[in-house]
């Protein structure tokens, strides 16, 4: 895996660096800042990208404006996002444009490497990695409450990993129970909460997402 990193603080881009070099991943550049991203990224063209989200000059969205132009330029590169606080929209549109693999973490999840490195690989094979913070927000909102009401305790644990961005194969890893008890469960979910199933794991993130922020659901035919 060919990796490219933009984080504005010296200390943490040298940390992830040796972490992931120790791992016998290779770093093909290090910057501080997203302004020369694309131009790295067509020099090296690496596997994935894992940026910042605020860098120089202003410290705003500009890893984030950075992500989609990546996503835009170079669908082939996964992008895995990382901020300080969890701010839902940009997950959000992260995921909602991705075609590919694509991340957004918490930057304390680096400290537990074995997380941040598996979430790093998932992106690599082109799957969506989500923090569960960004799923814990919805905690105890009227539409978390109501899906509590309909789903068993076990089918609200597939749901939280769903919205975390696990295909059912890490699933069935993370539960310990058969693939054929998680296609069950996810079967389920998304007919009692009336989500559409694209098949489509992008989609079927963003569809829990929707769901506990109150979003109407697309309804299909004769719903």
């Amino acid at each position: 895996m060919r990796v490219v990193i933009a984080e504005d603080s010296a200390l943490l881009r040298a940390g992830v660096v040796r972490l992931l070099t120790d791992e016998g991943i290779e770093v093909v550049a290090q910057l501080g800042d997203a302004e020369n991203i694309v131009g790295t990224i067509r020099q090296g063209m690496p596997d994935v990208v894992i940026l910042d989200l605020r860098m120089p000059p202003t410290f705003v969205d500009e890893g984030f404006r950075a992500a989609l132009d990546i996503q835009k330029n170079f669908p082939d590169v996964g992008v895995l996002l990382l901020s300080q606080y969890v701010e839902h929209s940009y997950a959000e549109e992260l995921v909602r444009c991705a075609p590919g693999g694509v991340g957004y973490l918490l930057k304390q999840r680096v400290g537990d490497f074995e997380e941040f490195l598996a979430a790093v690989r998932r992106v690599h094979r082109g799957e969506t990695v989500l923090d569960s913070e960004i799923y814990r927000k919805f905690v105890g909102s009227p539409r978390e409450r109501r899906a509590a009401d309909l789903l068993t305790p076990r089918e609200l644990q597939v749901m939280e990993l769903m919205a975390t961005g696990l295909t059912n194969g890490g699933i069935v890893k993370r539960l310990g129970v058969s693939e054929r008890a998680v296609e069950k469960h996810v079967t389920s979910i998304l007919a009692k909460l009336r989500i559409p199933n694209s098949g489509e794991d992008h989609r079927r993130v963003l569809a829990v997402l929707d769901y506990l922020r109150g979003v109407k659901q697309r309804r299909g035919p004769g719903d």
